[in-house]
């Protein structure tokens, strides 16, 4: 078995674990060797934390920013890195599978697919075609001698729909479609992820964010998987705007308490 199968096979393993798999999601180099400095065991890439080093907002980054940008994840640390491809970069099933295609040359260990359509008129895919984008992506993921971890995304709950049953209804239907890990991102109602998880046949990920339940009661709750998304990278720009006012306003420097901690880290990490 290949280093790259190998890593892969590690990721989807994780996901069977008798814990929750948290998933932090770094946005550059430094930061993906940070955390795994840490001691997790896997990572992820955040669509918009890595906006966020462009100076942009999520949603502006092209297919080959994206791809260049998880291959110098990959390359970072010897973590299993899955990576968020957005919806796929195409509308069209066979655009989503030849993102797959270039993902896979990037080394990944998984990528998720939204069925986010990224229009304000009709933000979520008709359900048919949410399905044939899966599958595609599925064929194109499982298809060589790397099983590429597929996690299908349902976007209805942070898109402004937060219809439960056609959440529910889409997972199924992606859990069929072929995908390895599913993902309601928004859901923060522990009963409500509880129907989730009971409801399909893959490994769950659920969201850390405000008013969400914690580690424990989503590992009580059959939650195979807990992201961040973009949160530990806006909270270290949050970081960079406090110090910032601080010097600006005050002209003090308790700024460097939380630096040390940084300072420390950083040569913990960034040893070799």
């Amino acid at each position: 078995m290949t280093e790259h199968a190998e890593k892969a096979r590690r990721f989807l393993a994780l996901h069977h674990d008798e814990r929750p798999l948290l998933l932090p999601n770094p946005w550059d180099r430094g930061s993906a060797r940070l955390l795994a400095s840490l001691g997790f065991r896997a990572l992820a890439t955040t669509s918009s934390g890595f906006a966020a080093t462009l100076g942009r907002l999520d949603g502006s980054v092209t297919r080959d920013e994206a791809l260049a940008h998880a291959t110098s994840i990959v390359d970072a640390t010897d973590l299993p890195l899955s990576a968020d491809l957005e919806n796929g970069f195409a509308d069209k099933p066979d655009g989503v599978a030849e993102t797959v295609r270039l993902a896979l040359e990037t080394g990944l260990a998984g990528c998720s697919v939204e069925d986010y359509t990224g229009r304000e008129d009709a933000p979520i895919y008709d359900p048919g075609l949410a399905v044939e984008r899966v599958s595609a992506a599925v064929e194109a993921a499982h298809g060589g001698p790397v099983h590429l971890v597929v996690t299908a995304r349902a976007e209805n709950y942070v898109r402004g729909r937060p219809d439960l049953p056609d959440t529910i209804r889409r997972l199924q239907a992606y859990q069929e479609a072929g995908a390895d890990v599913l993902f309601a991102p928004g859901l923060s109602n522990l009963d409500d992820i509880r129907q989730v998880v009971a409801s399909v046949d893959r490994p769950v990920n659920v969201l850390a964010r405000p008013g969400a339940p914690t580690v424990p009661e989503l590992a009580a709750a059959g939650v195979s998987r807990v992201s961040v998304g973009g949160a530990f990278a806006f909270t270290a720009l949050g970081a960079v705007i406090e110090a910032a006012r601080e010097l600006r306003t005050t002209g003090t420097y308790t700024f460097w308490e939380r630096a040390g901690t940084g300072v420390e880290g950083a040569r913990a990490a960034f040893t070799d």
